[in-house]
């Protein structure tokens, strides 16, 4: 049994194209015996925010595994300086359940997140309805980071311009190099908002405060989930990962449900997007509004290349 810890992934490389691979073959799988996720738990105690959340998964194919993510989401912690979320990863053996290694899920989650991110863009870059774009942000976290970091190094070529705005503002110096040099520091949520074909939400908002229309034809990759009021994405185009895990915990997806009357068959898997490229269905004129709630078949996948590649180079502390 191994551990393994952000040194250890970092030092085993990042690779954008090979992670977004994985999360293709899981939606590949997705709707056979090959993919087993039961619905997560939460666990709450203390103060109402918080909350730790079990994801076990098992992945068949031709790369076997199986484990669990146990995630805790303190909002809370923020002021005190500390990131929001710490995770972990056990794998284990799925032949006999065997724990096989432990992996420290804080890297581990944002790539994760921005490997999914990535199937999502490469699917609607293909309809090719512009030549370039501009890309937004909302909330310049570590996942927030994350998916700038992985869009430039895998659509760098079709990026116009960069706006990015957090509620607790951003230092110059926390920006890439070739980022700062292009990306524009804007002073509201707005001024993101009204000049981005492609927008990402990655805050830790508990209330919805986005209460405009998007643009004709964008984008809006809702990764935190809980940004938009009702009545500025009814007339979007929703895609999800997995239905029954994003319809509750009072996400953006589940106020559309009770509130409009939003039903599983209005929206488009992630999936179908990817593996029948359903987005050509979609009018071109409204909003593709996608919302990935986190399946745990993708963190086992993620982990689990992660794991082999240790295995064979030698990286990782052993467990007795």
């Amino acid at each position: 049994m191994i551990y393994l810890n952000d040194r250890d992934i970092r030092q085993i490389g990042i690779s954008w194209p090979l992670l977004a691979e994985r999360i293709e073959r899981v939606l590949a799988l997705s709707g056979s015996d090959e993919v087993v996720q039961p619905l997560k738990p939460y666990l709450r105690f203390g103060k109402p925010g918080n909350r730790i959340i079990a994801m076990p998964a098992f992945v068949g194919g031709d790369a076997p595994i199986c484990g669990i993510k146990w995630i805790a989401s303190f909002p809370g912690n923020l002021a005190d300086g500390l990131p929001r979320a710490h995770g972990t990863i056990v794998l284990n053996h799925p032949a006999n359940g065997v724990p096989a290694a432990i992996l420290n899920g804080g890297l581990l989650n944002g790539l994760r997140t921005a490997a999914v991110s990535a199937v999502m863009l490469q699917a609607f870059l293909r309809l090719r309805r512009r030549a370039r774009y501009r890309i937004g942000l909302i909330g310049w976290g570590p996942i927030g980071r994350r998916q700038l970091e992985m869009t430039m190094a895998l659509f760098g070529d079709a990026v116009e311009d960069i706006r990015l705005f957090d509620i607790r503002g951003i230092e110059e110096d926390s920006l890439d190099e070739k980022i700062r040099s292009s990306a524009t520091l804007c002073a509201s949520w707005q001024e993101v908002f009204r000049n981005s074909d492609i927008l990402f939400t990655c805050t830790a908002a508990t209330e919805s405060y986005i209460d405009e229309p998007a643009l004709t034809g964008s984008l809006l990759m809702n990764v935190s989930l809980r940004d938009y009021k009702p009545g500025s994405v009814r007339d979007v185009q929703p895609v999800v990962d997995n239905w029954q895990e994003v319809c509750r915990e009072n996400t953006d997806i589940e106020r559309l449900h009770l509130e409009a009357g939003l039903a599983e068959n209005d929206a488009l898997t992630l999936r179908s997007v990817v593996h029948e490229d359903a987005l050509h269905t979609l009018d071109p004129e409204r909003p593709i509004f996608f919302n990935p709630m986190g399946m745990a078949a993708f963190d086992m996948a993620i982990a689990a290349y992660y794991w082999r590649e240790a295995l064979r180079l030698g990286i990782g502390t052993r467990l007795e």
